[in-house]
């Protein structure tokens, strides 16, 4: 009697990343011409121009592999950022570190702490390793609630997830609070500090996290990205640092050559792109001042944020609040896959497509 192939039991409760709508499918779909996304927290300014520049020049080799230990890439994000370059880890994209990380360290019946409304990758690469989520809380402003997590943490926890800025809320965790949280999580917890959004944080208090590394802490991963800032997150390219000892444990798992030669040789360059990044930030906090003021005419609920988004409450119809801006060619993200269905999250764009969504949302509202 035949059988078939079943998956894995580790899938059985995933359900998988829904990403943004992309913009020629909503063409295609509503017979439209003319269509903006601001679903998916990309870089309205486009690419670092000298990251661009270093990916024409690096076409040439793209006939050979890339180098497998990124030998280059490392050593330029371990001067840029100070730290020993055995503390470098890069990945195809911070997804890529995050599936690293789960297949290094998660056994069947461990636990992973997150959020119940951060980013769900966390959630899909730790089902997928058979391990047990433990979700909490936002706090009433909603922000990460770091008591919550560090109650939650059990013997047979291994991860922690704390999302700094929050992704889809936007807010921060302050220094003194992640160094509080930092002091009650025990040695054999691995907390992951995800920012995406770093370069974006408008805050004094927002905490240095790379010192807990240089310091020489064995429990911390910091995980950062290309994509926002430097515009980078068509070819996928992110970057972690930690104690040497997590590092060489991600080598033994890594795919050989997870970034590829395009992706090295435009991070390489990008970190030398200061006046993109200034001129990305600025325009980021002129859009996202904009959004804000436009809510508060609105009398719109939205969370303070420290990104390119802003998380704004809607209300029960805010799913089909989102249909009729899409069908009108203008794309947002829905949050019922956050936990958070009364609340939409809307990209910020260039000047011209954040007037047309607020003109869009008033005419729908």
């Amino acid at each position: 009697m035949s059988r078939r192939i079943e998956q894995q039991s580790g899938l059985d409760c995933i359900k998988p990343y829904v990403p943004g709508k992309p913009i020629e499918d909503v063409k295609r779909e509503y017979g439209l011409d003319d269509v903006i996304k601001l679903a998916s927290n990309e870089n309205p300014l486009g690419v670092s121009p000298k990251a661009l520049a270093a990916m024409t020049a690096a076409l040439p080799r793209l006939s050979q592999y890339p180098d497998a230990a990124s030998y280059e890439f490392r050593s330029a994000l371990a001067q840029h950022y100070d730290v020993d370059m055995a503390q470098v880890a890069v990945g195809n994209g911070a997804d890529d570190l995050i599936l690293e990380l789960s297949m290094a360290y998660l056994e069947d019946g461990d636990e992973v702490v997150v959020s119940k409304s951060s980013f769900p990758m966390y959630d899909v690469h730790a089902m997928a390793m058979r391990a047990t989520l433990v979700k909490t809380p936002l706090t009433s402003a909603l922000c990460i609630d770091l008591n919550a997590m560090a109650d939650a943490i059990t013997e047979r926890t291994k991860l922690v997830y704390v999302c700094n800025p929050n992704n889809p809320t936007g807010t921060i965790v302050e220094a003194e609070a992640v160094d509080a949280f930092i002091a009650r999580v025990p040695e054999h917890v691995l907390i992951v500090l995800d920012e995406a959004y770093v370069e974006m944080v408008d805050s004094d208090a927002f905490p240095d996290s790379l010192d807990y590394v240089r310091q020489g802490r064995e429990n911390i991963f910091v995980m950062r990205t290309f994509s926002k800032v430097y515009g980078l997150a068509g070819i996928r390219v992110g970057y972690g640092f930690a104690h040497e000892r997590i590092v060489s444990t991600l080598m033994k798992i890594k795919p050989p050559f997870n970034v590829n030669v395009l992706a090295q040789a435009a991070g390489i360059a990008a970190l030398t792109d200061s006046e993109f990044v200034a001129q990305s930030v600025t325009a980021n906090k002129i859009g996202r001042n904009y959004l804000c003021r436009e809510f508060d005419r609105l009398g719109l609920c939205y969370a303070p944020s420290h990104t390119n988004f802003v998380l704004v409450h809607i209300g029960p119809p805010a799913s089909g609040i989102q249909q009729q801006l899409v069908e009108k060619g203008v794309i947002v993200r829905p949050c019922g896959g956050y936990d958070l269905p009364e609340y939409l999250r809307v990209s910020i764009g260039t000047a011209a497509q954040n007037e047309r969504f607020i003109q869009t949302l008033s005419e729908i509202l």
